[in-house]
């Protein structure tokens, strides 16, 4: 018999009930920057899901980019994202902690007027998101070499917290335009010291960050995300083939709990720069594939062994039940986007589970 969206499979030495994904979903909620109840009501209304990614959680002031957003590097957040994970365990779920520095895509306002940093000293195109409204992104400050240590000591530190926080493991944030995925592009990336240049030297930031990171808690504890197509936050690569191939032959020798791949762009559409079979099949464990799937094609996929996990977004945001509305085939809720991105309860935890007669 096939594997499916709905077979147990096992990771970190737990046995996940399914293999269904809640995707990462910042949903700025945390107005003072601490995980909260509600968020905790959130999170466990979704506890079915075969694992949880929270949405993206900043190692250090200095990685915050967004309003709202909690983070992961003291002790009153730890104590906050407490009562997220004993609402996911209370249920029977999983949860893993995504780790998050956003880089040059942050602005001064989160910083006492000081410019985010980066590998390079290169202004993105397009507007960061700030308390006063969207403000266009500005030059950044390249980060000097003898800084770099201090960033992967955030990453080991945060990792640290999330598991005294009751996180079952965490997820390094190296997608989607953040900080490492502006190491690891060259169009983001145009150093000359041991950080830039060669893709041995572009990678070297992630591969010692989940070096530190695994080392302290586990590597059996520590997934990774990349996102090879993914343009958002004005992100670019001249061969993005031979990067992600590149990085992720590297990642497949460490024991990792997993690599999960956004397949697709922002916009949903994918690309014929990037086979992703030839990332998939340079990565021996679990891979969690993320992008536009539905039932069939996760259905498809897991038994295809083109992913192991499959990741969903919206789709969990909307249906805290997911998982049982794709076994009895019911009827999705429609996500109200206006509520996306801060709020209260509205938009967030009061859409409907299915009524089971």
């Amino acid at each position: 018999m096939s594997n499916n969206l709905f077979s147990n499979i096992q990771l970190t030495g737990q046995e996940l009930s399914n293999r269904m994904v809640m995707a990462p979903l910042t949903r700025n909620r945390a107005p003072e920057g601490i995980a909260n109840a509600l968020m905790a009501e959130y999170y466990g209304q979704r506890a079915s899901a075969g694992l949880i990614i929270t949405e993206g959680t900043q190692i250090s002031q200095q990685a915050v980019g967004y309003p709202a957003t909690a983070g992961i590097y003291n002790q009153e957040q730890i104590e906050g994202w407490k009562l997220t994970t004993n609402a996911v365990h209370e249920k029977g779920g999983s949860i893993f902690a995504q780790l998050w520095h956003c880089g040059r895509v942050s602005h001064p306002d989160f910083h006492g007027g000081e410019l985010p940093v980066a590998p390079s000293a290169i202004q993105p195109a397009g507007d960061a998101f700030t308390y006063e409204g969207l403000k266009p992104f500005v030059k950044p400050r390249a980060l000097d070499t003898s800084e770099i240590p201090a960033i992967i000591e955030q990453y080991r530190h945060a990792a640290v917290c999330a598991v005294e926080a009751g996180f079952d493991g965490v997820e390094i944030h190296a997608a989607n335009g953040y900080l490492i995925d502006q190491f690891i592009r060259d169009g983001s990336n145009q150093r000359t010291d041991a950080y830039g240049g060669s893709l041995e030297n572009r990678s070297r930031l992630l591969m010692e960050i989940v070096t530190a990171v695994g080392n302290e808690i586990g590597f059996d504890k520590t997934g990774v995300r990349l996102s090879p197509i993914n343009t958002f936050n004005d992100i670019s690569d001249s061969d993005p083939q031979s990067t992600f191939n590149f990085v992720t032959t590297n990642l497949a020798s460490l024991g990792l709990a997993y690599l999960h791949i956004v397949e697709v762009d922002m916009t949903g559409a994918s690309s014929s720069n990037v086979d992703m079979q030839q990332i998939r099949d340079r990565f021996d464990g679990l891979y969690i594939g993320n992008g536009g799937y539905d039932k069939p094609r996760g259905n498809s996929s897991i038994a295809e062994n083109r992913a192991d996990l499959v990741a969903f977004g919206i789709p969990f945001l909307a249906n805290p039940d997911l998982p049982a509305r794709f076994q009895a085939d019911a009827p999705l809720n429609e996500a109200d986007q206006s509520t996306f991105y801060g709020g209260d309860e509205h938009g967030y935890t009061d859409y409907p589970f299915l009524e089971i007669a």
